[in-house]
């Protein structure tokens, strides 16, 4: 879990985790806006954290040391995971663990974006309310498109752009809200 996360889970502030901790404010929030990486900050620092927070150094450090994968993988692992706890299931899961903000905390905009358009696509077709939570992530999209790399790979042998635009025109409006070309999500093998 991100600093930022934590401290709010706990109901502290910077200003008392900088004061009790001993780690200088300016650190803190440098940490937490993601200008500083908790990893490269001295192991006198993480130890002060995690101290005064109460769980162990590694703990700490497991948010902001977990490797990113392709993102092909993210969104067939989240097509699996949709498929294995059902639709009501992946939207408790994913809203519960607040897995929307965590990547767009962490900059991983395609992932948290997908994961936004899964939860909405699964809304509309449950006929559930959308969660307010993430309006304002909703007004935001990936500066350019992602397409599956089916279809680029289609688009390589054929020499051509059109697999790009026949993709586009059959994609899920949910996904290509965010610049995201998706049009298949519930038959994964």
């Amino acid at each position: 879990m991100m600093l930022a996360d934590l401290l709010s889970q706990q109901g502290m502030s910077k200003y008392s985790l900088s004061k009790n901790s001993g780690v200088p404010y300016t650190t803190l929030s440098d940490i937490c806006s993601g200008k500083t990486s908790l990893e490269k900050c001295s192991a006198e620092t993480v130890y002060r954290l995690a101290k005064e927070l109460h769980m162990p150094m590694e703990e700490l450090l497991e948010s902001y040391t977990e490797a990113r994968c392709a993102f092909e993988l993210f969104k067939s692992n989240v097509c699996h995971r949709l498929k294995r706890l059902g639709d009501i299931g992946f939207l408790t899961e994913v809203l519960e663990k607040n897995e929307i903000r965590y990547y767009y905390r962490r900059k991983w905009y395609p992932e948290s974006f997908y994961l936004l358009a899964m939860v909405d696509y699964v809304s509309r077709e449950n006929n559930v309310e959308l969660c307010s939570d993430y309006d304002a992530l909703r007004k935001q999209k990936l500066s350019e498109t992602i397409y599956p790399a089916g279809v680029l790979a289609l688009c390589a042998a054929e020499k051509s752009n059109k697999p790009k635009e026949l993709a586009k025109r059959n994609a899920i409006p949910e996904f290509m809200r965010f610049n995201i070309v998706e049009s298949e999500v519930r038959n994964v093998i």
